[in-house]
């Protein structure tokens, strides 16, 4: 378990004009979140993807806004057992996305905030929302930035990241951004490459929403829920 976070997702200082924008973007899309699964007490909640980084105002944004801290299960590969503390009730698990260690159907709603684009390949990608599915019996709320936003926000570079991949990785490479090339640490979606990621379970229905920034699609997120 690490302890300190991944710092090849952290290039931006915490004070710059980049990390405000996104605060802003992540606590908007938490109200959407909200908006779409109403909290109540009784659901059983699972974040996938908690951050040991403390250092952003958005930091695990979820566990600072819910309101029924108790009844968060917060998972991730980074040491954030310090939530246990800050949030009391709430839990901890040292966790990977792509193998959830919990039982089918153990919580209500699923979230997860900016993790897709880290878990390597496409069918990485799709065993995570697979996972997601498989834990949730309510709903999943899954956020990831938009490939054909014009800024790509872990390098905060405009543009180079609508190269084909190959060539993106190349010239992070060359600009000294090794970590960032790697398909295993940023490997950006479209939203159709997400529609075609979320898994053919013939009864969950899927869409697409955005959260817009200056009137661009700059993220989005898979709405998940069981047909009934």
């Amino acid at each position: 378990m690490t302890k300190t976070p991944n710092a090849q997702y952290n290039v931006a200082r915490p004070e710059s004009f980049a990390i405000r924008i996104a605060n802003n973007s992540r606590f908007a899309m938490y109200r959407m979140f909200e908006k779409t699964f109403p909290p109540t007490e009784e659901n059983l909640l699972l974040d996938v993807g908690v951050t040991s980084d403390d250092q952003y105002a958005s930091s695990n944004y979820f566990e600072l806004l819910y309101p029924h801290k108790h009844r968060i299960t917060a998972a991730g590969i980074d040491d954030a057992s310090f939530l246990e503390t800050r949030y009391p009730g709430l839990k901890f698990v040292h966790a990977d996305a792509l193998t959830l260690p919990f039982e089918d159907g153990a919580f209500d709603y699923v979230h997860s905030s900016a993790v897709l684009e880290h878990v390597g390949n496409f069918a990485n990608q799709k065993r995570m929302i697979a996972e997601c599915v498989r834990v949730a019996r309510r709903g999943v709320f899954l956020t990831t930035p938009n490939r054909w936003f014009p800024v790509e926000f872990h390098t905060q570079l405009p543009l180079l990241h609508w190269l084909p991949k190959p060539w993106f990785r190349s010239v992070l490479s060359g600009l000294g951004q090794h970590e960032l090339a790697r398909e295993e640490n940023l490997n950006l979606m479209t939203a159709g490459e997400l529609r075609r990621a979320a898994p053919g379970a013939k009864d969950w229905s899927f869409r697409i929403v955005h959260h817009r920034l200056l009137g661009l699609n700059s993220n989005l997120i898979l709405v998940g829920r069981p047909d009934s």
